[in-house]
């Protein structure tokens, strides 16, 4: 992504030239740094993202967020629809607080109807058209308008995905858990130490966790290691033994049994099948 706003609008089918003009494979598997909000038209589209495929029928949403793997599939040719492109800290903080969008994060495709398909439709025009007039404004009015747009986007979709809760003292002590486990994961697998740098007792952490996922801090913790275990098995070519010496197994044994007891396969197998799955959805 190199836009000077940081922001970018693409047509789908766009990316799959610049894949191949690029001398990439379009459909090999990523993992950006950035966010993508993806808006499909006419054709339905494919994409794998953290290992769960999706179906985006058209007029339907989806919101990839930074360092998640994803993967599209053999109709990335023919999409129809639109993906923008944005990075971390390009939103104002009051579109992050009014749009709810703290963890922990929705993965389903969004398909609003009615009036807000509507208003998200001209949403996305306008900002198409703001983006690509890029020269009809100086440059920091320019960003600030298409940021503005973006933020637009998002609320819209808030909407549609139906408002958050209030923030309250729970929410609270889970995000800062959610913050420290994405900084710590692979410094330390431990309630214990989570709860001292936080100041908050594990019965704490673990209620507020479980209020919000579902699942107390520990299994929490493990979700999140296994989850940058299979991004890693994926994305990157790194042999199991390293993948299991930065996430902090001091030993490549205990990273298998961890990961065996999680998936109910190793983790040389598991890389296999996903390699062998980079192009679902061929025809």
């Amino acid at each position: 992504m190199g836009a000077p706003t940081g922001v970018e609008v693409v047509e789908l089918a766009a990316l799959y030239e610049r894949s191949r003009r690029h001398g990439n494979d379009p459909y090999t598997a990523l993992r950006p740094a950035f966010h993508q909000l993806i808006a499909v038209r006419r054709r339905p589209l494919r994409v794998a993202v953290d290992f769960v495929e999706h179906e985006l029928p058209p007029g339907s949403w989806l919101w990839i967020r930074p360092g998640q793997v994803q993967r599209f599939s053999r109709d990335l040719v023919t999409a129809d629809g639109v993906v923008v492109l944005f990075q971390p800290g390009f939103l104002p903080p009051a579109t992050v607080a009014a749009a709810h969008l703290d963890p922990p994060y929705e993965q389903q495709p969004l398909m609003p109807g009615g009036e807000q398909a509507r208003g998200l439709q001209r949403a996305l025009d306008h900002l198409v058209y703001e983006y690509d007039a890029m020269a009809s404004l100086p440059l920091d009015s320019h960003i600030e308008v298409v940021r503005h747009l973006v933020s637009v986007l998002l609320l819209r979709l808030a909407a549609v995905r139906g408002a958050a809760p209030p923030p309250g003292p729970v929410s609270e002590v889970f995000r800062r858990f959610h913050d420290a486990v994405e900084r710590d994961h692979a410094v330390t697998r431990r309630v214990e130490d989570y709860a001292a740098a936080l100041g908050y007792s594990p019965r704490t952490l673990s209620r507020a966790t479980r209020a919000v996922t579902g699942a107390g801090a520990k299994k929490f913790i493990d979700e999140r290691v296994l989850l940058e275990a299979k991004r890693l098995l994926q994305h990157s070519s790194l042999p199991a033994k390293e993948v299991a010496g930065s996430l902090g197994f001091a030993d490549a044994s205990d990273f298998t049994k961890f990961f065996r007891l999680r998936t109910g396969t190793t983790p040389a197998a598991f890389r296999a099948q996903a390699l062998g799955q980079a192009s679902f959805g061929s025809v």
